[in-house]
Formats: C-alpha cells, sequence, structure tokens
C-alpha cells in the first residue's frame, strides 16, 4: 500500500486537521505519520481539551501510529506536521526511529498566533544557562541510582529498545 503523495499533499492535511481541531476546542496543529508501507495515522493537539501538556499533535499522531503498526519502531515512516515540531515533539520523533519530518508554518508563525516556544528551544542551546527549569543530579537516599540499570541488564526477558 505504498504511496506516491509528497510532502505538500500530506502537510495540506495536517493543516486541515489543525484548523478543524480549532473549531472542536482543539489547537492549532494537526499531524500525519505516514509509514513505510504507507498507513496513515493522524494527531491533534489536544492539550487543553484532555488536561495533558504532552498531547501536542505530532506526539498523539506517533501514538496512533505506534498502537495501529504494534511496535514502538516507526523506522521508515515520515511525520508531516502543520507546525515546526517544539523540542518534544523533536525527541519523540527521534524516540519513535522516525526517518524524516516536514512541517508547514514555523515557530515564529506559531509566536505571532501566541504560541512562543523560544524559550523550549534555548534551553537545550548548549550554551543555555537552564535557568527556566534548573535540573541537578542527586543521590537517592537509599539504594543507588543505577539499581534500576542493573535489575534492567539482569532481567533476560527485557524488550529491548
Amino acid at each position: 500500500m505504498k504511496t506516491s503523495q509528497g510532502p505538500s499533499y500530506y502537510l495540506a492535511k495536517a493543516v486541515q486537521l489543525a484548523t478543524a481541531n480549532v473549531h472542536n476546542n482543539g489547537g492549532p496543529f494537526g499531524a500525519i505519520v505516514v509509514t513505510s508501507d504507507g498507513r496513515e495515522f493522524e494527531g491533534l493537539n489536544r492539550v487543553t481539551a484532555n488536561l495533558d501538556p504532552t498531547a501536542h499533535a505530532e506526539v498523539t499522531a506517533i501514538r496512533n501510529a505506534c498502537q495501529g503498526v504494534g511496535d514502538f519502531d516507526l523506522s521508515g515512516a515520515t511525520l508531516y506536521t502543520s507546525c515546526e515540531p517544539c523540542p518534544m515533539c523533536l525527541a519523540s520523533s527521534l524516540w519513535a526511529r522516525i526517518g524524516h519530518v516536514y512541517f508547514a508554518a514555523d515557530r515564529h508563525d506559531a509566536a505571532d498566533a501566541g504560541f512562543d516556544d523560544a524559550l523550549f528551544y534555548e534551553y537545550f542551546d548548549p550554551s543555555s544557562a537552564r535557568t527556566l527549569m534548573p535540573v541537578a543530579k542527586v543521590a537517592p537516599e537509599t539504594g543507588t541510582a543505577v539499581d534500576p540499570f542493573d535489575a534492567w541488564q539482569a532481567n533476560l526477558s527485557k524488550v529491548t529498545y
């Protein structure tokens, strides 16, 4: 079921999904994952509707695709999204092993509409002082920090990822 549609076709669909989602109390973001065999899985931004800050369109499309194909590995898939993915969505795409990402609007277009992720992009800049949300390594009161990893390595029935 391989498709011959190009990025512009799927980006138009993602933009249409995003626009329709606004009329359904969702955010103005839509995404589509197309697997290497041509299956399509949609995702909508449902952050406010679901009270879930991780319910970005790209993440919901990835979740739907993984459930649809029965695997957490989407190698060879392509993500088409109505807007440039934020750092969380980019990281999710990397974890899912998405092969390519295409977007329509960029982060500046989103900022003009009130969705300014600039601080998040800056946070991951190597020169960032990370004042937005300090992160620190602290030793646990009991046990060791690597106990879960030791258990993982000893688990003969683990599913590696």
